[in-house]
Protein backbone atom coordinates (compact mmCIF):
# COMPACT_ATOMS: atom_id res chain seq x y z
CA UNK A 1 0.00 0.00 0.00
CA UNK A 2 1.05 3.46 -0.72
CA UNK A 3 0.42 6.40 2.38
CA UNK A 4 -1.80 9.07 0.84
CA UNK A 5 -0.86 11.59 3.99
CA UNK A 6 1.37 11.73 6.58
CA UNK A 7 1.03 13.65 10.09
CA UNK A 8 0.69 14.00 13.81
CA UNK A 9 -1.91 12.04 15.82
CA UNK A 10 -2.43 14.36 18.91
CA UNK A 11 -3.67 12.89 22.20
CA UNK A 12 -3.30 15.32 24.72
CA UNK A 13 -0.11 16.73 25.14
CA UNK A 14 1.42 13.42 22.97
CA UNK A 15 2.12 12.94 19.50
CA UNK A 16 1.97 10.01 17.41
CA UNK A 17 3.09 10.37 13.91
CA UNK A 18 1.28 8.63 11.61
CA UNK A 19 0.77 7.84 8.01
CA UNK A 20 -2.46 7.43 6.21
CA UNK A 21 -4.03 4.85 3.96
CA UNK A 22 -6.80 3.85 2.22
CA UNK A 23 -8.32 0.77 3.88
CA UNK A 24 -10.46 0.07 1.40
CA UNK A 25 -10.14 -0.27 -2.66
CA UNK A 26 -12.38 -0.85 -5.67
CA UNK A 27 -12.80 -4.49 -7.66
CA UNK A 28 -14.86 -3.36 -10.22
CA UNK A 29 -13.93 -3.96 -14.13
CA UNK A 30 -12.51 -1.22 -15.46
CA UNK A 31 -14.08 -0.38 -18.87
CA UNK A 32 -14.59 2.76 -21.12
CA UNK A 33 -16.98 3.74 -22.99
CA UNK A 34 -17.19 3.60 -26.65
CA UNK A 35 -19.61 4.07 -30.13
CA UNK A 36 -22.25 0.60 -29.93
CA UNK A 37 -22.14 0.64 -33.75
CA UNK A 38 -19.13 -0.06 -34.33
CA UNK A 39 -16.50 0.34 -30.44
CA UNK A 40 -15.06 3.16 -31.54
CA UNK A 41 -13.42 5.08 -28.44
CA UNK A 42 -16.03 7.85 -27.69
CA UNK A 43 -14.23 11.02 -25.72
CA UNK A 44 -14.97 14.28 -23.93
CA UNK A 45 -13.57 17.82 -23.97
CA UNK A 46 -14.25 20.57 -22.16
CA UNK A 47 -16.08 23.02 -24.30
CA UNK A 48 -17.09 26.81 -23.94
CA UNK A 49 -21.24 26.17 -23.83
CA UNK A 50 -22.75 27.13 -27.61
CA UNK A 51 -19.14 26.60 -29.41
CA UNK A 52 -16.80 23.52 -29.89
CA UNK A 53 -13.16 25.86 -28.13
CA UNK A 54 -12.01 23.58 -25.94
CA UNK A 55 -10.70 25.35 -22.41
CA UNK A 56 -7.99 24.26 -21.01
CA UNK A 57 -7.93 22.38 -17.69
CA UNK A 58 -5.99 25.28 -16.04
CA UNK A 59 -7.85 27.46 -16.94
CA UNK A 60 -11.23 26.37 -15.63
CA UNK A 61 -12.76 27.83 -12.47
CA UNK A 62 -15.95 27.12 -10.28
CA UNK A 63 -18.98 28.76 -10.49
CA UNK A 64 -20.58 29.07 -7.13
CA UNK A 65 -24.24 31.18 -6.11
CA UNK A 66 -24.69 33.65 -3.31
CA UNK A 67 -27.35 33.57 -1.28
CA UNK A 68 -28.58 36.57 -3.25
CA UNK A 69 -28.90 34.38 -6.29
CA UNK A 70 -25.84 35.92 -7.81
CA UNK A 71 -23.18 33.82 -9.68
CA UNK A 72 -19.61 33.88 -8.28
CA UNK A 73 -17.08 32.84 -9.87
CA UNK A 74 -13.85 31.44 -7.80
CA UNK A 75 -10.48 30.19 -9.22
CA UNK A 76 -7.77 27.51 -7.43
CA UNK A 77 -6.21 31.03 -6.12
CA UNK A 78 -8.87 32.34 -4.39
CA UNK A 79 -10.28 29.02 -2.76
CA UNK A 80 -6.53 28.49 -1.78
CA UNK A 81 -6.98 31.57 0.74
CA UNK A 82 -9.54 29.49 2.66
CA UNK A 83 -8.84 29.37 6.55
CA UNK A 84 -8.84 26.17 6.55
CA UNK A 85 -6.44 23.82 8.99
CA UNK A 86 -3.36 23.34 7.03
CA UNK A 87 -1.34 21.54 10.09
CA UNK A 88 -0.84 17.93 9.21
CA UNK A 89 -2.31 16.90 12.38
CA UNK A 90 -5.35 14.53 13.36
CA UNK A 91 -6.57 15.86 16.31
CA UNK A 92 -8.37 14.25 19.06
CA UNK A 93 -11.40 16.17 20.11
CA UNK A 94 -13.37 13.26 22.49
CA UNK A 95 -13.81 10.04 23.29
CA UNK A 96 -17.29 9.10 23.22
CA UNK A 97 -19.32 5.34 23.53
CA UNK A 98 -18.90 3.34 20.50
CA UNK A 99 -22.88 2.95 20.50
CA UNK A 100 -24.05 6.46 20.53
CA UNK A 101 -22.00 6.99 16.86
CA UNK A 102 -24.83 5.52 14.49
CA UNK A 103 -22.98 3.72 11.58
CA UNK A 104 -25.50 6.03 8.96
CA UNK A 105 -22.31 8.87 10.03
CA UNK A 106 -19.80 6.45 9.14
CA UNK A 107 -17.66 7.12 5.27
CA UNK A 108 -14.29 6.62 4.06
CA UNK A 109 -12.25 4.40 5.99
CA UNK A 110 -8.72 4.91 6.72
CA UNK A 111 -5.45 2.92 7.82
CA UNK A 112 -3.04 4.62 10.48
CA UNK A 113 0.06 3.28 10.33
CA UNK A 114 3.15 3.89 13.27
CA UNK A 115 5.67 6.21 10.95
CA UNK A 116 8.42 7.06 14.13
CA UNK A 117 10.98 5.00 15.07
CA UNK A 118 9.70 3.16 17.96
CA UNK A 119 5.52 2.00 17.65
CA UNK A 120 5.45 2.41 21.51
CA UNK A 121 2.76 5.27 21.99
CA UNK A 122 0.81 4.15 18.98
CA UNK A 123 0.43 0.81 20.61
CA UNK A 124 -0.37 2.14 23.84
CA UNK A 125 -3.59 4.67 22.61
CA UNK A 126 -4.34 1.22 20.35
CA UNK A 127 -4.67 -0.62 23.40
CA UNK A 128 -5.91 1.87 25.59
CA UNK A 129 -8.95 2.51 22.79
CA UNK A 130 -9.77 -0.89 22.75
CA UNK A 131 -10.25 -1.21 26.82
CA UNK A 132 -12.56 1.52 27.03
CA UNK A 133 -15.32 0.78 24.08
CA UNK A 134 -15.04 4.13 23.30
CA UNK A 135 -14.50 6.09 20.00
CA UNK A 136 -12.12 9.30 19.74
CA UNK A 137 -13.29 11.92 17.86
CA UNK A 138 -11.15 13.84 15.95
CA UNK A 139 -10.78 16.54 12.87
CA UNK A 140 -8.60 16.61 10.23
CA UNK A 141 -8.02 18.15 6.80
CA UNK A 142 -7.67 16.26 3.67
CA UNK A 143 -7.13 17.58 0.39
CA UNK A 144 -8.04 21.34 1.85
CA UNK A 145 -11.22 20.35 3.37
CA UNK A 146 -12.20 19.33 7.22
CA UNK A 147 -13.17 16.59 8.12
CA UNK A 148 -15.01 14.78 11.59
CA UNK A 149 -13.88 11.68 11.72
CA UNK A 150 -13.96 8.69 14.31
CA UNK A 151 -10.83 6.66 15.34
CA UNK A 152 -11.22 3.20 16.37
CA UNK A 153 -9.61 -0.06 16.51
CA UNK A 154 -9.70 -2.65 13.35
CA UNK A 155 -7.67 -5.94 13.66
CA UNK A 156 -4.88 -4.17 16.13
CA UNK A 157 -4.89 -1.27 13.75
CA UNK A 158 -6.19 2.64 14.16
CA UNK A 159 -8.80 2.93 11.64
CA UNK A 160 -9.70 6.84 10.68
CA UNK A 161 -13.17 7.00 9.74
CA UNK A 162 -14.66 9.89 8.59
CA UNK A 163 -17.88 11.06 9.58
CA UNK A 164 -20.80 12.58 7.72
CA UNK A 165 -22.18 15.96 9.03
CA UNK A 166 -24.99 16.34 10.66
CA UNK A 167 -26.65 18.53 7.56
CA UNK A 168 -25.80 15.42 5.21
CA UNK A 169 -27.82 12.56 6.79
CA UNK A 170 -31.37 13.11 5.62
CA UNK A 171 -34.10 12.55 8.13
CA UNK A 172 -36.82 10.31 7.06
CA UNK A 173 -39.92 11.74 6.25
CA UNK A 174 -42.56 8.95 5.44
CA UNK A 175 -46.31 8.47 5.75
CA UNK A 176 -46.12 5.46 7.25
CA UNK A 177 -44.18 6.79 10.74
CA UNK A 178 -47.10 9.04 11.58
CA UNK A 179 -49.83 5.90 10.75
CA UNK A 180 -50.95 3.07 13.96
CA UNK A 181 -49.95 0.28 12.62
CA UNK A 182 -51.45 -3.44 14.29
CA UNK A 183 -49.39 -5.58 14.81
CA UNK A 184 -50.28 -8.91 16.67
CA UNK A 185 -48.51 -10.63 19.60
CA UNK A 186 -48.49 -13.89 17.75
CA UNK A 187 -46.84 -11.88 14.47
CA UNK A 188 -44.28 -10.60 16.49
CA UNK A 189 -43.29 -13.73 18.17
CA UNK A 190 -43.49 -15.97 15.06
CA UNK A 191 -41.23 -12.66 13.51
CA UNK A 192 -38.76 -12.78 16.20
CA UNK A 193 -38.44 -16.91 15.75
CA UNK A 194 -37.57 -16.12 12.28
CA UNK A 195 -34.87 -14.07 13.38
CA UNK A 196 -33.29 -16.92 15.44
CA UNK A 197 -33.57 -19.62 12.48
CA UNK A 198 -31.58 -17.19 10.67
CA UNK A 199 -28.85 -16.09 13.51
CA UNK A 200 -25.24 -16.69 12.33
CA UNK A 201 -21.99 -14.92 13.47
CA UNK A 202 -21.06 -12.42 10.84
CA UNK A 203 -18.38 -14.37 8.49
CA UNK A 204 -17.25 -11.47 5.58
CA UNK A 205 -15.50 -14.06 3.41
CA UNK A 206 -18.66 -16.03 3.33
CA UNK A 207 -20.20 -13.39 1.10
CA UNK A 208 -19.50 -12.86 -2.72
CA UNK A 209 -20.21 -9.49 -5.44
CA UNK A 210 -21.99 -11.54 -7.30
CA UNK A 211 -22.28 -8.85 -10.14
CA UNK A 212 -18.90 -8.45 -10.65
CA UNK A 213 -18.76 -12.59 -11.02
CA UNK A 214 -21.64 -13.04 -13.26
CA UNK A 215 -20.32 -9.68 -15.50
CA UNK A 216 -16.87 -11.92 -15.79
CA UNK A 217 -18.43 -14.54 -16.84
CA UNK A 218 -20.68 -12.28 -19.42
CA UNK A 219 -16.65 -9.98 -20.78
CA UNK A 220 -15.13 -14.31 -21.05
CA UNK A 221 -18.14 -15.60 -23.05
CA UNK A 222 -18.33 -12.76 -25.79
CA UNK A 223 -14.75 -13.38 -26.21
CA UNK A 224 -15.41 -17.05 -26.98
CA UNK A 225 -18.96 -16.44 -28.63
CA UNK A 226 -20.86 -18.32 -26.49
CA UNK A 227 -23.99 -17.32 -24.48
CA UNK A 228 -22.98 -16.71 -20.53
CA UNK A 229 -26.41 -17.72 -18.80
CA UNK A 230 -29.06 -20.06 -19.13
CA UNK A 231 -32.70 -19.69 -19.15
CA UNK A 232 -32.63 -21.50 -15.66
CA UNK A 233 -29.79 -18.95 -14.19
CA UNK A 234 -32.84 -16.12 -14.53
CA UNK A 235 -34.37 -15.77 -10.82
CA UNK A 236 -37.77 -16.05 -10.18
CA UNK A 237 -39.97 -13.06 -10.26
CA UNK A 238 -40.30 -11.47 -7.19
CA UNK A 239 -44.14 -11.38 -6.01
CA UNK A 240 -45.00 -7.55 -5.31
CA UNK A 241 -48.20 -8.10 -3.92
CA UNK A 242 -49.22 -7.52 -0.36
CA UNK A 243 -49.19 -10.19 1.72
CA UNK A 244 -52.43 -11.87 2.52
CA UNK A 245 -51.99 -13.71 5.74
CA UNK A 246 -48.85 -12.34 7.19
CA UNK A 247 -48.59 -14.92 10.61
CA UNK A 248 -49.03 -17.41 7.50
CA UNK A 249 -46.04 -16.53 5.96
CA UNK A 250 -43.83 -16.33 8.81
CA UNK A 251 -44.85 -19.65 9.59
CA UNK A 252 -43.93 -21.38 6.49
CA UNK A 253 -41.11 -19.53 6.37
CA UNK A 254 -39.53 -20.46 9.76
CA UNK A 255 -41.02 -24.26 8.88
CA UNK A 256 -38.82 -23.78 5.95
CA UNK A 257 -35.51 -22.77 7.64
CA UNK A 258 -36.18 -24.67 10.66
CA UNK A 259 -36.92 -28.33 8.97
CA UNK A 260 -39.94 -30.33 9.67
CA UNK A 261 -38.68 -31.02 13.42
CA UNK A 262 -38.50 -27.63 14.35
CA UNK A 263 -41.60 -26.32 12.89
CA UNK A 264 -42.67 -25.20 16.19
CA UNK A 265 -41.84 -21.99 17.15
CA UNK A 266 -42.07 -22.75 20.32
CA UNK A 267 -39.59 -25.71 19.64
CA UNK A 268 -36.50 -22.91 19.31
CA UNK A 269 -33.77 -22.34 16.43
CA UNK A 270 -31.47 -25.02 15.39
CA UNK A 271 -27.99 -23.65 15.03
CA UNK A 272 -27.14 -23.66 11.63
CA UNK A 273 -24.67 -26.67 10.74
CA UNK A 274 -21.60 -24.77 10.26
CA UNK A 275 -21.98 -23.23 13.79
CA UNK A 276 -23.01 -26.50 15.26
CA UNK A 277 -19.64 -28.01 13.36
CA UNK A 278 -17.93 -25.53 15.35
CA UNK A 279 -19.06 -26.22 18.53
CA UNK A 280 -19.00 -30.42 18.05
CA UNK A 281 -14.97 -29.40 17.40
CA UNK A 282 -14.76 -27.93 20.59
CA UNK A 283 -16.10 -29.79 22.48
CA UNK A 284 -13.93 -32.81 20.93
CA UNK A 285 -10.50 -31.02 21.54
CA UNK A 286 -10.01 -31.03 24.89
CA UNK A 287 -10.82 -35.24 25.09
CA UNK A 288 -8.13 -35.14 22.55
CA UNK A 289 -5.79 -33.58 24.55
CA UNK A 290 -6.66 -35.34 27.51
CA UNK A 291 -6.33 -39.02 25.52
CA UNK A 292 -3.05 -37.93 24.58
CA UNK A 293 -1.93 -36.71 27.86
CA UNK A 294 -3.31 -40.33 29.43
CA UNK A 295 -1.02 -42.18 27.00
CA UNK A 296 2.01 -40.61 26.99
CA UNK A 297 2.26 -40.67 30.82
Amino acid sequence: MRSIWNGDLSFGLVNVPVKVYSATESHDRKSHQVDAKDGTRVRYKRVREGTDTEVEFSNIANAYESEEGETVILTKEDLATLPVTRSPEISILEFVPAEQVDPIYFDKPYYLEPSSKSPKAYVLLTRALESTDRLAIANFTLRNRTRLAALRVVDGVMTLQTLLWPDEVRKPDFDFLGSDVEIRDQELEMAKSLIETMANDFEPDEYSDTYTEELGKLIESKVGGTPAFTEDDAPAPADDGEVADLLAALRASVKDRAGPAKSSAAQGAKPPAKKAAKKAAAKKAPAKKAAAKKAAS
